[in-house]
């Protein structure tokens, strides 16, 4: 009778061991398993990233004041400029404003200059157009042009803000796909003023990269009702927010 008991609790021991041994060899699996993929798919930080962002007009051109389509362009690059300085502060990213109120009128140059003093890993400058066309479209510097008597910008600023034009497109055609027609990256020198000077004011005096964002055709009315609304105007917010922090993480 004693055998048979001490074998019973013998057998309740080895039991007791065998189970702690699965669950210590299970932890250390896990644990194994977390250490593999430990910061696989985490976004990388931008607390030492600026980006200037420059809400088109009212510049020494134009004020951007003309009604299309029940609202101005003066209006609407505000309003977004606004939401994108939340998300891209959300992501810890450090925001510089060309102005600090809708209606407050800023040179191209100055525009360029308050960049260049913060210096910026990126200006975005955001616009609406004026056309027969519809949808976004992207600009960058792609030759020097010369203006006030200065001719610009360096050749690596034309390089880099190429490199930042195809990522800021790349982020914003993966948001709008379906949305809005991608009209692509294009060079300073497809648009009215850069036709004629080279490059666009804001590009010659620029020393980090400069893109320009085309974010609607304004004369357009679907474009129009799209922007207007607040969803479109955070959906394009969030699609420009997308480019600058994939170009962000492709060049740190």
């Amino acid at each position: 009778m004693k055998i048979i008991v001490l074998t019973s609790v013998l057998c309740l021991l080895l039991q007791s061991c065998f189970a702690q041994s699965s669950q210590f060899k299970s932890n250390t699996d896990q644990s194994n398993q977390a250490d593999k993929f430990k910061g696989v798919n985490k976004a990388p930080g931008f607390s030492k990233r600026v980006v200037c962002i420059d809400p088109g007009h009212p510049s020494e051109t134009s004020a951007g004041s003309v009604v299309q389509n029940g609202t101005t362009e003066v209006h609407i690059v505000w309003v977004v400029a606004l939401k994108l300085k939340k998300l891209l502060e959300a992501e810890g990213i450090k925001v510089v404003m060309t102005k600090q109120k809708e209606n407050q009128q800023v040179t191209n140059k100055a525009r360029a200059e308050t960049a260049n003093r913060a210096k910026a890993d990126l200006m975005i400058r955001l616009h609406c157009d004026a056309s027969q066309d519809n949808g976004y479209a992207i600009y960058s510097p792609d030759r020097q042009g010369t203006v006030q008597g200065v001719t610009g910008p360096a050749q690596t600023v034309i390089d880099r803000s190429r490199i930042a034009a195809d990522f800021v497109h790349q982020g914003m055609a993966g948001v709008l796909e379906g949305v809005l027609k991608d009209g692509g990256a294009r060079g300073d020198s497809q648009t009215f003023v850069g036709s004629k000077q080279g490059a666009l004011t804001g590009s010659i005096f620029s020393q980090v990269p400069a893109v320009l964002v085309e974010m609607v055709v304004l004369s357009n009315p679907s474009d129009a009702e799209f922007i207007k609304t607040e969803d479109g105007q955070l959906k394009m917010a969030q699609a420009i927010a997308a480019g600058i922090k994939l170009y962000l993480q492709q060049n740190p």
